[in-house]
């Protein structure tokens, strides 16, 4: 592929950085969630599609997809329609009684997850996966947790811990049958509850049961393919084997789906490796960019809500829980994506192939060392010769300086990678063909500026 003989034309003015400095005068830090916080300031004004507008006008195709929901494309038109309906018909977030359309939603829910038995609404994955740890210790009586090094899981004291450590954080070697230090991602996390989180490597088997032998283990959390630090998949068997280890030692298995959760599959990727978890959490692509995230799993741990028993019973409640608005946009995508008309998992699948396989062919056509991994409609690169088992492997071989010049570069030529390295990129049924191959060229184009720097 030869590089493109001219770049889109962009703008470039200080008004991202005006407005970062402008909110931070009134927010810690200019923005709402400091996981937005990155080295280069960029304000966006509008999404649609595939793309993004900043506040300068520039375009970008966009593989960021807001951490991953939009799997449908920004403002699907769908939704807004099924949004615009919701105020009409003057729906409101009554807060008494049950709701046609919450009802609705979780039938039509339980038809695309076939795995689970019964399901919960609630507002964040973080929620989701708090309530899954909760109704574990309800049910088996025991308090010990067990994280996957790499695997984020959400911002509560129970599992903020070990994402993308240093390898000195990690104790300068790789845990392997073991267990690693607990590295906490936030402060104000109390002693007495981090002494019971036993952080281990994903794919390591060994270790899960040598802490499962050691600690009476409530739960063990896990994405089923890390992606928040890229695209890290299981080893053949893996998952099949952690569900062998629950079921010996007691502990329940949680699968954070909230990122594959209905991008992987369209029932998740308990579909996809075939193996049912006892509780799921599920958020981002459920909704397309909407805030609603579930929690679903077996019956007798989900009406754990509903106990009799005081002692075991688990408080799932919330004012914003399935708000009419929200649940009207979920419902619009849950049909989108479960229509065999649109086929939106073959569309994305035959595009994602294209990307990733135009990306390994530009690594290796400019000599570089480098592997591009993908799951259904997520990707993501690395500099290494063979894709990750693990984080401990990312963190002692990947290029990061690399990773992140060329994201910057690519954010140049109006291409939107997230700019942090590792961070996973997302396809959306709003991509085209087109979309596609100008990102290659983009690709082609920015390796080759570092290769002549």
């Amino acid at each position: 592929m030869s590089n493109v003989s001219q770049l889109p034309s962009r703008k470039v003015s200080d008004k991202s950085q005006q407005i970062l400095e402008r909110n931070s005068r009134f927010i810690p830090g200019g923005m709402a969630s400091v996981n937005r916080r990155t080295s280069q300031t960029l304000a966006f004004a509008r999404g649609a599609g595939a793309y993004l507008w900043d506040v300068d006008g520039n375009r970008y195709v966009d593989y960021h997809a807001g951490f991953a929901p939009y799997i449908l494309g920004h403002n699907d038109p769908d939704q807004q329609a099924a949004v615009n309906q919701s105020f009409a018909d003057q729906l409101s977030n009554f807060g008494s009684g049950p709701t046609e359309q919450e009802g609705e939603l979780a039938e039509l829910f339980l038809q695309c997850v076939p795995t689970a038995e019964r399901v919960q609404f609630l507002n964040s994955g973080s929620e989701a996966t708090a309530q899954a740890i909760r109704v574990s210790r309800a049910a088996t009586g025991r308090e010990h947790v067990i994280l996957i090094q790499g695997s984020y899981n959400g911002n509560q004291n129970v599992v903020a811990a070990n994402l993308m450590d240093s390898v000195e954080m990690l104790g300068g070697r790789q845990a392997a049958g073991g267990e690693y230090p607990l590295n906490p991602i936030t402060a104000g996390i109390p002693k007495g509850e981090a002494a019971l989180l036993h952080p281990v490597e994903f794919n390591d088997l060994e270790a899960v049961e040598n802490i499962a032998r050691r600690y009476e283990i409530a739960a063990l959390i896990t994405e089923p393919v890390l992606q928040n630090i890229g695209i890290v998949k299981p080893d053949p068997g893996y998952h099949a084997g952690l569900r062998r280890l629950a079921d010996h030692y007691g502990f329940k298995l949680i699968f954070d789906e909230v990122k594959t959760g209905f991008r992987a599959a369209l029932g998740g990727y308990q579909a996809v490796c075939g193996v049912t978890p006892d509780l799921s959490t599920f958020g981002k692509a459920i909704a397309n960019g909407f805030p609603i995230a579930a929690l679903a799993g077996k019956t007798e741990l989900m009406e754990l809500a509903m106990s009799s028993d005081a002692t075991r019973r688990v408080l799932i409640a919330g004012t914003y829980n399935a708000h009419p608005v929200t649940v009207s946009a979920t419902l619009a995508c849950l049909r989108k994506l479960a229509d065999p008309e649109l086929d939106v998992y073959g569309y994305l699948d035959r595009l994602s192939e294209r990307l990733t396989d135009g990306l390994a062919e530009c690594f290796d056509r400019h000599g570089l060392t480098a592997t591009v991994v993908r799951q259904g409609s997520a990707h993501s690169f690395y500099f290494l010769p063979e894709p990750p088992r693990n984080w401990w492997e990312i963190i002692s071989g990947h290029n990061f300086a690399l990773d992140a010049k060329l994201r910057s570069l690519l954010i140049e030529r109006g291409v939107y990678y997230f700019p942090t390295p590792t961070k996973q990129g997302s396809i959306s049924f709003a991509h085209t063909a087109e979309d596609i191959e100008f990102t290659l060229q983009m690709m082609d184009d920015a390796i080759g500026s570092l290769n002549n720097a």
